[in-house]
């Protein structure tokens, strides 16, 4: 066997080898990092690539498995994800997880009685070393310090006299201020067992740890004497006084979420009338852009009509300008006082709406936006969908002295329908989770005057679940999880009704 046929032979395996080897690296890296869920699935993923690419009776799927990777990594996964959170009480105040948020108390540190230790930076090179002085025969010096990031320390300070190093003279001060928060996450020990922290840009005070873990799970303040329990049905650490003590943690709280939404008047209200101007929104959205776009394939497929290219090219600018410029740019033809719109409906008629603080005409305005960005696609495909249908049928038509009406309605229409039904479905989906429209143009507004959480006249459910989730002042992302896992549900559903009553429709035409 030739040197080539033994390369080629093993480069294959030598490389999907080396791929497992970093999949599985890149496993315990992000193991490593807290997220035990995407690590569990990449490593799914690689388990299941490396039996694809090793297994013969897999050989059929060797094309399709970076497809579905993908799929379970950038789709499901994330799907997944979320509804996870929405079973939490994960929000500003429950960020971290039980074990962190121990941690973070155990870490906190206050300053103890005692003399304050003076201190100055000196360079060592590249890094720096920190000076203490405690009266004229104390002075320790610590090891090298980089300073370069605030992940807490605790670090040796030996006496000086046992560091062979002349250290020179001190760092200015505004390198000590620049220092000061890594600086900061340093406590060093002294060798008296003290422990020593930044108090000021020139000295360092001796801290005890706030909180001494006792051995029944419980926290005792060690400055009020307070017992803290941790309380995994509120997500937070308690005292005897009921009394919660920041940060909290996440912990399962079943369907609460879900019921809030429904049950809350505080969510339910809102969250059900913003559902109903969603479907609306979509609804006609969809119907607006298919009608204009549809009569506009229609008038181009007119042969009489003269200078079809540069209509075609006109009319599907809109579509070839990207969408979140257009709508900065209706952002502000609709400005009240200085847009075009409303200089030129003052001009003519005398009025000056105001499209931003009324709802209607908010809403008015969003579908005017949205139908301007969305016909193009509509013309272009039922451009492409007209052209596909036998010009014999309307030279029949023309015989038996039908009118393009009759066309319309008995040939172009039938016949269009049906392919036009998925891409339709689609669109609604689409725009029910419009949230880049919403965001640049109304941002939601206005706002509802009788609900206590923020909500708008026109924003839809995913602008709703941003605003709960990034704009509240608790920023509660398990219900805003809870509410997108709602919304999909909503969108799947409403998509399998479409698709089911367009199949029976198709099977009655028949």
């Amino acid at each position: 066997m030739s040197l080539k046929m033994t390369l080629s032979r093993w480069t294959a395996p030598a490389l999907l080898t080396a791929a497992l080897i970093a999949a599985l690296y890149i496993v315990v890296m992000v193991h490593a990092a807290g997220e035990t869920l995407l690590a569990g699935t990449i490593l799914v993923i690689t388990a299941l690539a490396g039996w694809v690419y090793t297994s013969s009776r897999a050989y059929a799927y060797r094309y399709l498995f970076p497809g579905i990777g993908a799929a379970l990594i950038f789709v499901v996964f994330p799907m997944i994800y979320t509804m996870g959170i929405g079973f939490t009480n994960h929000s500003s105040k429950n960020l971290l997880t039980f074990a962190r948020a121990t941690q973070y108390l155990v870490d906190e540190t206050y300053e103890a009685e005692g003399s304050a230790v003076g201190f100055t930076l000196h360079a060592d090179g590249a890094e720096f070393r920190a000076r203490f002085e405690e009266g004229e025969d104390k002075v320790f010096v610590s090891g090298p310090l980089a300073l370069k990031n605030t992940t807490p320390l605790e670090l040796p300070a030996e006496p000086a006299a046992q560091v062979p190093i002349d250290l020179g003279d001190p760092v200015q001060l505004r390198e000590v201020i620049s220092r000061q928060a890594a600086l900061k996450a340093i406590t060093f020990v002294l060798p008296d067992g003290r422990k020593i922290r930044m108090t000021g840009l020139r000295q360092f005070g001796p801290v005890q740890p706030l909180y001494e873990p006792q051995g029944d799970g419980t926290l005792r303040n060690q400055q009020t004497g307070d017992v803290l329990t941790a309380n995994f049905e509120t997500g937070f650490y308690e005292n005897q006084r009921g009394e919660r003590v920041q940060p909290g943690f996440q912990v399962n709280i079943g369907f609460d979420n879900y019921r809030r939404i429904f049950t809350d008047s505080a969510f339910s209200e809102p969250f059900i009338r913003i559902f109903l101007w969603t479907v609306t929104f979509s609804a006609l959205t969809v119907l607006f852009a298919a009608a204009l776009g549809m009569l506009l394939a229609v008038l181009f497929n007119w042969d009489a009509l003269k200078f079809k290219g540069v209509y075609r090219i006109m009319l599907f600018l809109p579509y070839a300008v990207p969408g979140f410029i257009s709508i900065l740019v209706f952002r502000g033809l609709f400005n009240n006082n200085f847009g075009e719109i409303n200089l030129i409906l003052e001009a003519l008629f005398g009025i000056r709406p105001a499209w931003f603080s009324d709802p209607m005409l908010a809403k008015i305005m969003l579908l005017i936006v949205n139908v301007w960005l969305g016909y193009p696609y509509m013309m272009v495909v039922c451009m492409g969908l007209i052209k596909a249908i036998p010009s014999d049928l309307y030279e029949a038509s023309a015989v038996a002295g039908a009118g393009p009406l009759t066309n319309f309605f008995r040939i172009t229409l039938p016949l269009i329908m049906k392919p036009l039904t998925p891409l339709l479905i689609s669109a609604f989906a689409f725009n029910f989770n419009n949230f880049v429209l919403i965001a640049l143009l109304t941002g939601g507004r206005p706002d509802f005057l009788d609900t206590s959480v923020p909500a708008g006249t026109t924003d839809l459910l995913v602008s709703y679940t941003y605003r709960i989730a990034f704009e509240d002042s608790g920023q509660q992302f398990g219900l805003a999880a809870a509410i997108s896992t709602v919304i999909f549900a909503m969108v799947a559903v409403i998509s399998l009704v479409q698709m089911r009553f367009t199949k029976i429709a198709r099977e009655e035409s028949r």
